[in-house]
């Protein structure tokens, strides 16, 4: 009998214990104190979409939040140094995190692609298409829901005016690819000294590091000249 009550008291006591996670108030929007102060900030990379591939979806709406949680303390840290006329420690945290969170909204996208494509034939992606602005640079024009109909929409004319004409509209397109141009044939050519360079001082470097890295030299017809 004594042990029965006994087993009964500490089941009553097991029953007040109870557990929370984990709340830190506000400083959660700051960075370790450990780190305050430092000039360096050890950080690792940005996930790769490989890696987002074979993660759950429960797995990437985690990892969503904890990234988005993560860039909100970069940008009230940084905004504080600024604040105080202070150097923000490694700022390239905040591009590995921007690029590890589109790299897992690129993975979302995709896994919603291919689902809508099996269930209903489409993609399942708000329609667009490509349109030229009135300095005739063409982008991807996403279509938007409206309370009015399009022709009796004045206010949609005003703000989105499609195609170009003239003869200044024409120059500067030609001026702006005849630009594009010479920097694409420039960084080739840097490209291309610089593998010259390396081949130079050590002809013996991996020639398939070279072809990875430098996509746009021709290796073999360096190597044989």
């Amino acid at each position: 009998q004594r042990t029965e009550v006994i087993c009964a008291g500490a089941i009553n006591r097991t029953n007040l214990f109870h557990t929370t996670s984990t709340r830190n108030d506000l400083m959660e929007f700051f960075d370790d104190k450990k780190n305050w102060g430092e000039n360096e900030v050890k950080a690792g990379r940005a996930w790769k979409k490989d890696e987002l591939r074979i993660k759950s979806n429960t797995d990437l709406h985690k990892l969503w939040y904890i990234l988005l949680k993560e860039r909100n303390m970069l940008m009230t840290m940084e905004h504080e140094a600024k604040e105080q006329i202070k150097l923000f420690p490694s700022p390239e945290r905040l591009d590995k995190v921007k690029e590890s969170m589109e790299n897992l909204e690129t993975v979302v996208r995709e896994r919603n692609k291919a689902y809508y494509l099996l269930e209903t034939g489409e993609t399942g992606e708000r329609p667009g298409e490509l349109v030229s602005n009135r300095l005739g640079m063409r982008f991807y024009y996403r279509y938007t829901e409206h309370l009015i109909p399009k022709y009796m929409n004045a206010k949609w004319f005003k703000t989105h005016q499609f195609g170009y004409g003239g003869y200044g509209v024409r120059k500067f397109l030609r001026l702006y690819r005849e630009k594009i141009y010479n920097e694409k044939r420039k960084q080739k050519n840097r490209e291309r000294n610089h593998v010259m360079m390396l081949l130079r001082r050590n002809p013996s470097l991996d020639k398939e590091v070279l072809k990875e890295k430098y996509p746009h030299v021709d290796i073999d017809k360096m190597v044989r000249e």
